[in-house]
């Protein structure tokens, strides 16, 4: 049961945060479109990590940063909007996993390929 209950307490983070991000004035937040991809919580809530896929991510090392500042005001944000015991602290994590998934796309469909049916005809 505890499981059903942090798998909600994450989902309504994930979407919490996903709608306040876009309300970040921090610029080096605002780089690209911003998606929460995945939002794990520890038993205890007092930790959550949370991945972020950023598409058109400019620099990194800056959108961390500004990220570690804005962190404060997300949780403040979080805990107004959940009704939770503790707010957890919020650790980011950049995934790369769709430009990765964008990149493999974009291979596979430079590739020629042949058909079976064509090569009858040659």
């Amino acid at each position: 049961m505890a499981s059903n209950k942090i798998g909600r307490i994450n989902d309504d983070i994930q979407r919490v945060l996903a709608a306040r991000l876009r309300d970040v004035k921090d610029p080096r937040v605002q780089q690209g479109m911003i998606s929460v991809t995945r939002v794990e919580t520890t038993g205890d809530l007092r930790y959550c990590k949370v991945w972020l896929s950023v598409l058109g991510l400019e620099n990194e090392k800056e959108f961390r940063k500004g990220l570690k500042s804005a962190s404060g005001w997300l949780r403040r944000e979080l805990g107004a909007t959940l009704d939770l015991r503790y707010t957890p602290e919020l650790v980011f994590e950049v995934d790369h996993s769709i430009e990765y998934g964008a990149r493999i796309s974009e291979v596979i469909n430079s590739l020629e390929i042949r058909h079976g049916d064509e090569e009858h005809e040659l």
